[in-house]
């Protein structure tokens, strides 16, 4: 029988050949995944106060509409506004907005729609019970207003 002899001379170096591949498709992985800004906000937000706040547990049936004063004054005026999905819309979109946000969701979710006001604190009611009569007219039931949490010392 003939004896087999081990080879010594095994190198310990790890192959880095592919490394750049796998790092090119991680970069490209986060780049297709992440969302960085959905809409931008063109009205003035000074969020009011709150003590009792509750978190939403799925965000993806919630749809924001903004009422404040426009940042660009000199454009649009210095009367509140209201916003939705980067354009500004009068009081009779209302509805039209919420039918199109409901048409983006699946038929079994339509009905947990949460319609969202972040309304800026020196904005008038009368254009916030406006909105709200346009959203039960559009049978949007779930209306959350937006704030921040007190802190108290």
């Amino acid at each position: 029988m003939a004896k087999f002899g081990k080879k010594s001379n095994t190198s310990q170096d790890i192959p880095t050949a592919a490394l750049p591949d796998i790092i090119f498709m991680l970069l490209f992985f986060f780049m297709v995944t992440t969302v960085l800004r959905e809409t931008d906000i063109l009205v003035k937000q000074q969020l009011p106060r709150a003590v009792q706040l509750t978190k939403l547990e799925r965000k993806s049936l919630v749809s924001y509409i903004y009422i404040g004063e426009p940042k660009q004054t000199n454009l649009y005026g210095k009367e509140p506004k209201i916003q939705v999905n980067d354009v500004f819309v009068e009081v009779s979109d209302i509805v039209l907005f919420v039918n199109q946000e409901k048409d983006k969701l699946n038929e079994a979710e339509r009905d947990q729609i949460t319609m969202s006001m972040k309304v800026d604190v020196d904005s008038k009611m009368g254009i916030v019970s406006d909105v709200q009569q346009e959203l039960r007219e559009a049978n949007a039931r779930k209306v959350l207003y937006s704030s921040i949490k007190s802190v108290d010392l």
